[in-house]
């Protein structure tokens, strides 16, 4: 990624987020956070990586509400940051998160039963 794309996808995340925050009324938007965006070479598109806290129902539930409201998000990125295009934004879970969350679990897992009961 070359130091523009990040630096446009950094700026992304930070309005994604705001937005998101504070101007989403959608009930099915649980607690969300962008964790980064991946801008495509040509700035047409964008994937915007989150977490959500809650089950896999939940997760599901915030992503579908994120991609109802893409167009929405879209047009105020479009009135807050000077680009030639908007990207088109896609949703998606950040499953690194997740994963490393798992490998943690794991980790005391093991720790307790090396330690006992009795500690």
């Amino acid at each position: 990624m070359t130091r523009k794309q990040e630096e446009i996808s950094e700026l992304l995340r930070r309005e994604i987020s705001s937005i998101i925050l504070h101007e989403l009324s959608d009930p099915r938007t649980g607690f969300v956070t962008v964790t980064h965006v991946r801008i495509a070479g040509d700035y047409q598109s964008a994937r915007v990586f989150v977490t959500v806290r809650g089950s896999e129902e939940d997760l599901r539930r915030t992503l579908k509400a994120l991609t109802h409201a893409r167009g929405h998000i879209q047009s105020l990125i479009a009135r807050r940051i000077k680009l030639r295009h908007t990207p088109v934004l896609e949703f998606v879970e950040d499953r690194d998160v997740r994963k490393a969350q798992q490998v943690d679990r794991l980790i005391d897992r093991v720790t307790e039963q090396e330690t006992g009961p009795e500690s």
